[in-house]
């Protein structure tokens, strides 16, 4: 990277920074309460360290084959790093030791995938439960009223923490900013939060992109996952005339 592009990547990463900001302070909220995760799919590992250089303290990766390699690549020295994509369960030995939470875990069978993987090393691994609170069938993810069950059978699990729910809405339009799938999924949240289970602590409500993520906050989430404020357009995403 050359230092003007260095100096760009810092500049939005502030810019971001005081969006949320101003987006928790419109809703009465302490901006300390929203994680930031910068979701660094398809940047290189140089990327990724000029971003943690310049106040990135969360990454959040999509692909497992990606994670790995920047991992080896020491990428993500000096932040945490998450998992924020769809996993498949012969990709969980790759994680356990080295994310510090799995936030798309949409199925129980994902979720007892993951508890065998950590108790076969002797680690605890904290996940989030995935909602597809859009009901959408291409995606991946509980259904609102399949919570109750999966939270149940999954807090069994010695060798899980659930920390909370992630969500991935239907693709924003400009009017409302998915406003309703965000209120609804608050809801789903504090439902949940009320009810009393061994190794569960409702503590993250991931939701919110780049094109929504101010939204989000005003309606109640406290971790949002923005890629392309941060890091630009991504390959796929730039249209040729």
């Amino acid at each position: 990277m050359t230092e003007q592009e260095k100096k760009q990547l810092q500049e939005r990463i502030i810019a971001v920074q005081e969006r949320i900001a101003r987006a928790a302070e419109r809703a009465g909220r302490d901006p300390q309460e929203i994680t930031l995760v910068a979701a660094s799919k398809m940047n290189d590992a140089e990327h990724v360290r000029a971003a943690i250089a310049a106040g990135i303290r969360v990454c959040g990766e999509n692909r497992v084959q990606e994670l790995v390699e920047k991992y080896e690549q020491n990428a993500y020295e000096g932040a945490d790093l998450q998992f924020i994509g769809t996993l498949q369960t012969n990709k969980v030995k790759y994680l356990i030791g080295k994310v510090s939470l799995i936030q798309s875990v949409g199925s129980v069978h994902l979720g007892e995938a993951i508890a065998k993987e950590a108790a076969k090393r002797g680690v605890r691994q904290d996940i989030l439960l995935e909602v597809n609170i859009g009901r959408e069938p291409a995606k991946s993810g509980l259904m609102p009223e399949e919570l109750d069950d999966a939270i149940a059978r999954l807090s069994e699990k010695d060798a899980l923490h659930i920390r909370g729910l992630m969500a991935i809405p239907p693709i924003a339009d400009e009017i409302t900013k998915n406003s309703g799938y965000f209120n609804e999924m608050h809801q789903v949240f504090v439902d949940n939060r009320a009810k009393k289970y061994d190794n569960v602590n409702m503590d993250y409500l991931s939701m919110g992109m780049t094109n929504d993520f101010e939204t989000a906050i005003a309606c109640g989430a406290n971790m949002v996952r923005i890629g392309t404020a941060i890091f630009g357009a991504r390959p796929y995403q730039i249209v040729s005339p």
